[in-house]
């Protein structure tokens, strides 16, 4: 080996040692390097859940920071005590003095009841949310509630001094219930502190429908902003709970009373009163009542809107709505009112002294709610105070009725017995004074005949006429009636509402969709009324004058006219209604066979007008005198006219 080669293996000795030596130090700084990450490492981990625990904390306060309606996202993390306080502070921000009601209310209701009615009051708004009455059922057997579902809302809407707009149907009330002897107490307070609040005080008495209800404020001058009115709004969704929801919706209206009167509407329409003392909202044969006793409702405004499509079988039948101001007293609320609960019973109603409440039972207007009210009503008591089937009870008041206006009846058979007796006199009358030229002559000598013979034209009709109004009342009577809701009688298991035989699975215009069995009979009474009465109709009218239309023709088509018409108008209303027009006609069939066949002697009759036509001629009276004078006037201006 050369020199040269022992110093080149020498020095790559030496370089690859010096390599090794490198590369050994780089190794173990290495393991350092990783030993020392994983001590941070581990020294990180461990520390972690305080660090995103605080971050978190931080992160839920600018939440609340930034928007204090919604505390949702601070409950899950934070302690209760820093949720409690940023709860307070967001419902301080959103209610101001009022926050101390939400802070210390909770859900809940409140039940008072007696045997005829069931309340139930939430603590949110401290308003009715249901309210049941016990001894009605809806026409399916259901529970009969006015309020349920949310169908009603009863809200007081004011400003306050902290510049805030507040609804009472959306703050926690706190309820307090006690007891005064038998009357029940419920005090709902919306409470700015123990002192100072808003309170709905409910006292319900045992056996009444009535409900006392106080509106009042303590300590809350300082708190209402009085440049903002206080308004009370008071809303009904109306439910269907009869057969019929086209008839009741027809029944169901708004009705308030003024200082004056009573006054109702009955279609989609909205009115502003002045002043009112109670606000109903009627249902057919229930209603809800809000009245005040010591300051009438000021400013008020009455709305109704009517479910027209009666195609659908729609949950509710109208819509009502109330709104009024209320007036403070020395800053204060203070208002005395009632609610009434319960069925338009006219007898029950009438307890209520001083109220006008009676008038929710519709009797008619005039003339015709006097008849009801002073004849049927007590007739009709009387009848069921011993009689317990209403059918019955419609029967033998429909007897009385007929017994009642039999005199009408036989005066009306008599004059137009007079007139068939004396119809050949008038008869020749016309042949000898015939055409338009002695159309005046000829009712002149017409009169005198009939006044000769004593028979008068008026004789036979107002007995028609005075029968015209008990008609139209009892119209009225019976679809108002509630003691016969849910009463049957013989196929008819409502006699408040239409009987039905047979459904038919198609509707017919004018008609409906069933078959009634009750205006059936009525019709066919009707119509061999109609046609035995024809012939007296035709003895009381006068023979035709020329240039007059012949009313005998018209007679004719009425007979089958009138029946058709009582066979689709009264298919859908009451049974009750229908039993009694067909008993009453049965009835006048059978009074007028008696008094033709039995009491009325034609021989007699014409005796009688003989013996009119010998005496002298009573004076005639003023009128008379002045009748007379015009029609010779006429008769002597048509004479000139001729010549």
């Amino acid at each position: 080996m050369t020199d040269f080669e022992i110093i080149f293996n020498l020095s790559s000795d030496n370089l690859t040692y010096k390599h090794m030596e490198q590369k050994k130090f780089d190794f173990t700084s290495f393991i350092g390097m990783i030993l020392l990450g994983a001590i941070i490492l581990w020294w990180m981990n461990s520390n972690q859940p305080e660090v995103i625990e605080e971050a978190n904390a931080n992160t839920e306060q600018r939440i609340d920071s930034t928007n204090t309606t919604d505390t949702s996202f601070s409950t899950t993390t934070l302690n209760p005590v820093e949720k409690d306080s940023i709860q307070n502070i967001a419902l301080q921000n959103q209610l101001g003095a009022f926050a101390y009601s939400a802070i210390n209310g909770q859900e809940g209701t409140t039940i008072i009841e007696n045997d005829l009615l069931k309340l139930i009051i939430s603590n949110r708004g401290g308003q009715i949310v249901k309210a049941e009455l016990k001894n009605f059922q809806t026409y399916d057997s259901l529970p009969m509630y006015l309020v349920n579902d949310q169908n009603a809302s009863f809200n007081i809407n004011f400003g306050t001094t902290d510049n805030r707009i507040l609804n009472t149907k959306d703050l926690f009330f706190s309820p307090e219930f006690t007891k005064n002897g038998e009357n029940q107490i419920l005090s709902m307070k919306l409470k700015v502190s123990e002192a100072q609040y808003l309170e709905y005080r409910y006292e319900m008495k045992p056996n009444d429908y009535m409900v006392d209800f106080a509106l009042r404020s303590q300590g809350l001058s300082n708190v209402f902003n009085t440049s903002n009115t206080i308004n009370l709004t008071w809303d009904l969704d109306a439910f269907r709970s009869e057969k019929s929801r086209y008839t009741e919706n027809m029944y169901s209206c708004l009705n308030f009373k003024t200082d004056r009167e009573v006054e109702d509407i009955t279609a989609t329409d909205t009115e502003n009163v002045p002043s009112l003392n109670w606000v109903a909202y009627k249902q057919h044969f229930f209603s809800s009542v809000l009245m005040t006793e010591n300051k009438p409702f000021e400013n008020g405004t009455v709305s109704s809107v009517d479910q027209k499509d009666k195609e659908i079988d729609s949950l509710f039948t109208k819509s009502y709505a109330f709104k009024t101001t209320l007036e403070l007293s020395s800053g204060e609320l203070n208002y005395e009112l009632k609610w009434y609960y319960g069925p338009n019973d006219y007898d029950l109603l009438s307890k209520y002294k001083g109220t006008n409440l009676k008038e929710l039972v519709d009797l008619g207007w005039g003339i015709f709610g006097t008849i009801n009210r002073w004849i049927f009503v007590p007739i009709f008591d009387l009848l069921s105070g011993f009689i317990g089937n209403f059918g019955l009870v419609i029967i033998l008041m429909t007897i009385v009725v007929r017994i009642l206006m039999s005199p009408l009846v036989y005066k009306s058979y008599v004059s137009s017995a007079k007139m068939k007796v004396i119809r050949p006199e008038l008869n020749e009358l016309n042949k000898k004074y015939s055409g338009k030229d002695n159309a005046m002559k000829r009712q002149q000598e017409t009169m005198a005949i009939q006044r000769k013979a004593g028979v008068s034209m008026m004789s036979g009709c107002i007995p028609a006429l005075l029968q015209m109004p008990i008609f139209f009342a009892l119209f009225r009577f019976f679809p108002s009636n509630i003691t016969l809701r849910g009463e049957s009688f013989l196929w008819a298991n409502d006699l408040s509402s239409y009987d039905t035989v047979f459904n038919l699975p198609f509707e017919i215009p004018f008609y409906g969709n069933h078959v009634s069995l009750f205006p059936i009979l009525a019709s066919i009474a009707i119509f061999f009324y109609m046609k035995m009465n024809q012939s007296q109709q035709m003895n009381m009218q006068a023979p035709t004058q020329e240039g007059m239309p012949d009313m005998s023709k018209m007679m004719k088509w009425m007979i089958y006219f009138s029946p058709l018409m009582m066979l689709l108008f009264f298919n859908n209303y009451a049974a009750s209604l229908s039993l009694y027009y067909f008993i009453s006609n049965l009835l006048t069939i059978a009074i007028m066979l008696v008094i033709k066949n039995y009491v009325i002697d034609e021989k007699k009759i014409i005796a009688q007008i003989e013996e009119n036509k010998k005496r002298p001629e009573k004076k005639k009276s003023k009128f008379r005198q002045r009748l007379d004078d015009a029609m010779k006037q006429a008769q002597e201006q048509q004479a000139r006219q001729k010549k």
